[in-house]
């Protein structure tokens, strides 16, 4: 299969925060990535021979998008680990980033590079029905949904509960900082004891390639599936 000849050529958006750099770390790490094309609004700051960088002012205006389709064509995956915290906004501000940012990305990808695989970032508590009352969950329900239902791509959500950064990663929100500084110790115990509810930077960004080498038959994956997945 494609893969064993290490052809799995990936887009990655949200490379600067803390999930995107754990992913950007593995797909460099993996043999079977080839290469890695990073869309964002700042530079990662690491030199790789796989690595190239696409920046724009601002990802969240859509008009940043134009004139990128010509540069998405020919690749196999897409590992979109690009969010934002709903703390303190309001649900039409939340959901433009959310939903039709997504959706613009993905839409441009379906058509550029038909049947690749699209993985998408969620969180657990996510409302599938999106009808619920809670504004974020049902946001990334609703945006689940129509990734799920989108023609041209095949896509996966990626719902992890708590993350543990690692190898020096961390959070570029302050909050999340200061809970990981104090439980930083407590985290690998509880690893080893909640190994459903608790996932590491490093597992998630093993279990996104092997989901684009084929080795998941679920689209939907909690913290247990990607932790079983970049254990396999």
């Amino acid at each position: 299969m494609w893969w064993e000849w290490g052809f799995v050529k990936v887009i990655l958006f949200g490379a600067t925060g803390m999930v995107g750099r754990g992913v950007l770390r593995e797909c460099l790490r993996d043999e079977a990535v080839e290469s890695v094309l990073v869309i964002g609004r700042t530079t990662v700051g690491v030199t790789h021979p796989k690595l190239r960088e696409i920046l724009r002012a601002d990802l969240n205006d859509l008009s940043e998008l134009d004139g990128l389709e010509g540069e998405l064509s020919g690749y196999d995956a897409c590992f979109f680990c690009l969010g934002v915290s709903a703390a303190g906004m309001k649900e039409a501000a939340y959901r433009k980033v959310t939903y039709d940012l997504t959706l613009s990305v993905a839409r441009a990808l379906a058509a550029s590079s038909p049947g690749l695989t699209f993985c998408y970032v969620s969180g657990q508590g996510t409302d599938s029905s999106a009808r619920g009352r809670v504004m974020w969950a049902r946001v990334k329900g609703e945006t689940e949904n129509a990734l799920l239902a989108l023609d041209g791509v095949d896509a996966y959500m990626f719902r992890p509960g708590l993350i543990q950064p690692l190898h020096g990663i961390t959070s570029k929100t302050r909050a999340y900082r200061v809970i990981y500084a104090a439980t930083g110790r407590l985290l690998p115990l509880l690893r080893k004891l909640a190994p459903r509810r608790i996932t590491t930077t490093e597992q998630v960004g093993l279990a996104m390639v092997a989901v684009a080498r084929g080795e998941s038959e679920d689209r939907v994956l909690e913290t247990e599936g990607i932790n079983r997945l970049a254990g396999a």
